[in-house]
């Protein structure tokens, strides 16, 4: 069972937490080391880019759209939705 963290960042000069479970804060860690980037830096992006979503929920989507689009990348095979089954 994963472990629900919630964690303080500064977003913009404040103070505010996000509660997330402990796998998006590895993904997130991975993400930022990936570009470069500080963890409070790509969460104030993410946090900059979202509409009317909670801040938790826009990180989730965010992790999630980046190992979908990751995915995307690698090479598969194309499944055709005519097959016989």
């Amino acid at each position: 069972m994963s472990l629900v963290l919630k964690r303080s960042i500064t977003l913009d000069g404040h103070k505010t937490s996000v509660t997330l479970e402990d796998e998006f804060w590895d993904a997130l860690r991975m993400m930022a080391y990936d570009d470069q980037t500080t963890v409070a830096s790509l969460v104030g992006q993410i946090n900059h880019a979202r509409n009317k979503h909670n801040l938790s929920s826009a990180i989730r989507v965010y992790v999630l759209r980046r190992f979908l689009m990751r995915d995307q990348q690698k090479e598969r095979p194309i499944l055709s939705t005519n097959a016989a089954a």
